[in-house]
């Protein structure tokens, strides 16, 4: 495949060669290998069949997958505009290949943190779909599914949780109980549960998924080992972490068996892995992991890749734990430099590594740093996400902890009762955030001197965390 044949008969063979060779490097893993045969096979494309041919596009769409793959937005975003405006233009706004190519914008788009601009594709998909091809069709459903992800991303839970239902239920009527994609549908609700709070739920769905998985694909297909590391996020959620360590050793030894120690699921698990060991206050342990992923990620996919940054984050954590400030602010500061100048300043990530840097200053005393930065991140996601958004009200919450050490009790009391409030409409009263936001008011008025106050909203929250370990052990 080094050398480009001749004729042109041979020419599209070896296209359509590069072609399924980017996809299989892909899925193995091999992106920068993936993305050089499907440049080669784009532009070999080009010369056939012209920039408006069928396979061009197709080529075309799987570059812009890979760029998608490496954090490379702009340039998958450009690729897939072209290919939608001229399947538009070809085959007409709501042709099969036309809806796909808009659906692979949106997929762009959510990554970017462009919600609203996802949401607005993906309605439009689905919509199309559904009159198209009815409601229970496999391509509807999978529509539905990437709308309700964006939901989702967006704190509308609610919304992400009836159309997940929907394609469960349709999956499980058409296709049975143990297919894959029923199998999928049933994780991804599960998922929901769990970031709601609903981790009684997520388990048991998770367990669901995990044995039926096991029994109908083996112990180390792909989509078994991701319900295993799904369950394994229920357990640590719920302080579980032996269990949860139990599930990701096992993950990360299959993974580093069938794909190979530097494939991006191989790594993924080591991360998770190494998030566990820093729950349990292994940071020794934590650190190595974080490293060698950092390392491997480092070469394997450069310094400024979304995955790159994400586990310099985690490693700043780790260090931040261990006491390592200096460390822990340089990499921090790196990362929010890098996620500036590829994401924008306002994209979650971005803001997240701002939140992690404003508590490495806070856990130092620099607290007018830690404020200004949390002062930002709480308007921006504000005007982003909406004021009760649960990732506006964990950065209020944050504030609070500032103005608390800072000696500003009132403010951080305000901030701390609204936070209370809105979680106690949003995800009700004894949901494990709206509980957690109810002992750091204690703490404030603890501070405060309100000592009735504060032992009052203590002894409501041992109680009702009682009763929720109390319906955990019955159901177990």
């Amino acid at each position: 495949m080094l050398h480009q044949p001749e004729s042109q008969a041979s020419l599209q063979q070896w296209a359509t060669v590069l072609y399924r060779g980017a996809w299989y490097a892909q899925e193995s893993g091999h992106v920068t290998e993936s993305r050089e045969m499907a440049s080669r096979s784009r532009d070999c494309r080009l010369q056939l069949f012209g920039e408006e041919g069928e396979e061009t596009l197709d080529s075309n769409a799987m570059l812009a997958v890979i760029y998608r793959l490496e954090g490379r937005w702009e340039e998958a975003e450009q690729l897939e505009l072209r290919v939608v405006k001229i399947r538009k233009t070809k085959f007409g706004a709501d042709h099969l290949s036309t809806l796909t190519s808009k659906g692979n914008l949106a997929s762009t788009y959510r990554y970017q943190g462009r919600w609203e601009e996802a949401e607005k594709l993906e309605v439009q998909v689905m919509d199309t779909r559904k009159a198209k091809l009815g409601m229970d069709h496999p391509d509807t459903l999978s529509s539905m599914g990437n709308l309700a992800s964006t939901y989702w991303e967006q704190g509308r839970c609610k919304e992400a949780e009836k159309l997940e239902v929907q394609v469960m239920d349709t999956r499980k009527a058409k296709l049975g109980m143990d297919h894959a994609d029923t199998l999928s549908s049933m994780g991804n609700l599960a998922l929901t549960y769990w970031k709601t709070g609903r981790l009684e739920e997520a388990e048991k769905l998770g367990v669901q998924v995990m044995v039926t998985s096991k029994a109908k694909l083996g112990m180390d297909h792909p989509d078994t080992l991701s319900s295993m590391v799904n369950l394994a996020s229920t357990y640590w959620k719920t302080g579980r972490l032996e269990e949860a360590e139990k599930l990701e050793v096992q993950v990360m030894d299959t993974r580093k068996a069938k794909l190979g120690m530097d494939h991006p699921d191989t790594l993924s698990s080591m991360s998770n892995l190494a998030a566990t060991y820093r729950k349990q206050g292994r940071l020794v342990e934590a650190k190595q992991l974080q490293v060698e992923v950092m390392d491997t990620r480092k070469a394997r996919l450069g310094t400024d890749h979304p995955d790159t940054l994400s586990s310099m984050h985690n490693l700043a954590v780790t260090y931040r734990n261990q006491g390592r400030w200096v460390e822990a602010e340089q990499l921090q500061v790196q990362v929010i430099n890098t996620r500036k100048t590829k994401l924008g300043p306002d994209h979650p990530n971005t803001l997240s590594s701002m939140n992690n840097l404003a508590m490495t200053y806070r856990n130092q005393g620099r607290l007018e740093e830690a404020e200004q930065l949390e002062v930002q991140v709480i308007n921006t996601r504000k005007t982003k996400l909406g004021p009760d958004h649960p990732d506006t009200l964990s950065s209020m919450n944050n504030l609070a902890v500032t103005y608390r050490n800072q000696g500003r009790l009132e403010e951080a009391e305000q901030l701390e009762v609204q936070v209370i409030n809105t979680r106690k409409t949003k995800l009700g009263p004894d949901h494990r955030d709206t509980l957690s936001s109810m002992n750091n008011l204690a703490v404030t008025y603890r501070n405060q001197g309100r000592l009735k106050e504060a032992e009052q909203l203590e002894v409501q929250v041992k109680n009702t965390r009682k009763k929720s370990s109390v319906r955990t052990i019955l159901l177990l």
